[in-house]
């Protein structure tokens, strides 16, 4: 168990990796699951499984996931082959842990099934880092946004994948003029005077992060 559990209302950068660096998204079809996944899983009401929500969303009749309270906002996140990163605001006590538990535990039980492998997928529990500063929220925003550009390759991916997982993340909601799917972007794009002023910033800072890792490679 946690020993500082979260607090609602607070902002933390959630991430984790595949064990061993395994890839955890090794097509367009796990990535899509993983996300639908994600709008699934985030409810205060019982979920048993992604395929009983598809199936009993057939019909009008049925409530759908964007229609229940939250566990969470999802303010930004990236999936990329090995690994993914997320920024969540709790709305409920427990909010977090639960909504991880669902996403970790059923994403890893139909990846064994399509992959037809056994044992754990990620590196242990999620870790996570307290947002303190709004200065850290927006500087953490454009790393989760852009986090496939700041690596500059994944273990044993494949170059055309990288392509493809470079459109599994929030950045077209950000910049672009889409629907909202998942995130809560108002206490991100509240503080900046357009959506090119946030791209700028973001596209700096990422230019940042990789100087100060790889230097002027």
């Amino acid at each position: 168990m946690r020993k500082v559990p979260f607090i609602n209302g607070e902002y933390y950068h959630i991430y984790n990796r595949g064990a061993g660096k395994c890839e955890v998204f090794i097509n367009e079809y796990d990535a899509k699951r993983f996300l639908k996944s994600m709008e699934v899983f985030n409810t205060t009401e019982p979920v048993r499984s992604l395929r009983d929500f598809i199936e009993e969303n057939k019909t009008p009749s049925c409530r759908t996931a964007g229609d229940r309270e939250k566990l969470v906002n999802i303010i930004c996140y990236c999936l990329n082959p090995n690994h993914y990163h997320f920024i969540l605001e709790q709305l409920v006590e427990g909010g977090i842990s639960e909504f991880m538990k669902r996403l970790g535990g059923g994403y890893t039980q139909a990846f064994n099934l399509k992959h037809k492998r056994n044992g754990v997928l990620f590196q242990g529990k999620f870790k996570d880092v307290h947002i303190e500063s709004n200065e850290q929220l927006l500087y953490v925003s454009a790393y989760v946004n852009l986090n496939n550009k700041v690596h500059k390759k994944f273990g044993g991916s494949k170059k055309h994948f990288l392509d493809l997982i470079s459109e599994r993340s929030s950045w077209k909601e950000y910049i672009e003029n889409v629907k909202d799917i998942f995130c809560k972007k108002d206490i991100i794009l509240s503080q900046f005077k357009d959506k090119k002023d946030y791209k700028k910033f973001t596209e700096e800072t990422i230019k940042g992060i990789k100087e100060m890792r790889y230097g002027d490679e």
